[in-house]
């Protein structure tokens, strides 16, 4: 078992089975999969966060992708979303490699953690708020474990941002009142810890604009410069220009 409590936290996540909805969904398209991927064995269950037990910056998305995360068992990981966030990550030096395709393909995150307020790939990729109630008690639990090192959050989208603040209430940080309203750029100080509002990387938001890359890097290293990260950090490799 760890010692800070997280490796324990992540193992009970995956095998939670709260919502029978997206069990039954996550389970369904894990056994039916996509033609590109029929010979993959998916991961078919909950997706815990990934990244160091100690990082001072975390990024809090929705949920897991149905041909994705609950196809591959890491956050992010194997859809067109995630290679828009590790480009990014891996640009300003806080990620090892630019793409994320399966869960041992050696991806590493420096000083970085990667969750989300609903650990289930659901139908249409749309929790109920039911479902989004019932899983706040894994962020609540991450946050209160991160928040020894935890310093900035960029949270994606504005699902995430209606999930996440009451979390970090239950987790014990003073949540201004009327709560603060999600926009892209938005900056929320709880105390010591800084909340960043970001579009989120979805297909529909990135083919169409409204979320460029360098919209994105920006976010990011902001966040990563408050939680006291180098943006072009050790993990770049010698001699890589670093992205505008």
């Amino acid at each position: 078992m760890d010692g800070d409590g997280l490796g324990e936290l992540d193992e009970r996540i995956s095998g939670c089975r709260a919502c029978p909805r997206l069990v039954e969904w996550r389970e369904e398209v894990a056994r039916t999969k996509r033609a590109a991927f029929a010979d993959w064995t998916y991961w078919g269950r909950p997706v815990p966060g990934f990244g160091p037990h100690d990082a001072p910056l975390l990024i809090v998305g929705l949920a897991p992708a149905a041909h994705g995360a609950n196809r591959t068992g890491r956050m992010f990981t194997g859809d067109r979303s995630g290679d828009v966030l590790f480009q990014a990550l891996y640009d300003i030096g806080l990620a090892s490699r630019p793409d994320a395709v399966s869960a041992d393909d050696g991806l590493t995150l420096d000083g970085v953690r990667i969750t989300s307020p609903v650990h289930c790939a659901p139908p249409a990729n749309k929790p109920t708020p039911a479902e989004r109630d019932t899983c706040r008690p894994w962020l609540v639990q991450e946050l209160n474990l991160l928040r020894p090192t935890l310093r900035a959050v960029v949270v994606l989208g504005a699902f995430g941002w209606q999930a996440a603040l009451p979390a970090f209430a239950e987790a014990g940080w003073e949540v201004p009142r009327p709560r603060p309203v999600f926009g892209h750029g938005a900056r929320v100080d709880l105390g010591e810890l800084a909340v960043y509002g970001c579009f989120h990387v979805s297909q529909r938001n990135t083919f169409t604009g409204r979320l460029t890359p360098q919209m994105l890097r920006g976010v990011l290293r902001e966040a990563a410069r408050t939680a006291g990260l180098n943006p072009f950090g050790s993990i770049r490799r010698a001699g890589d220009a670093p992205a505008s």
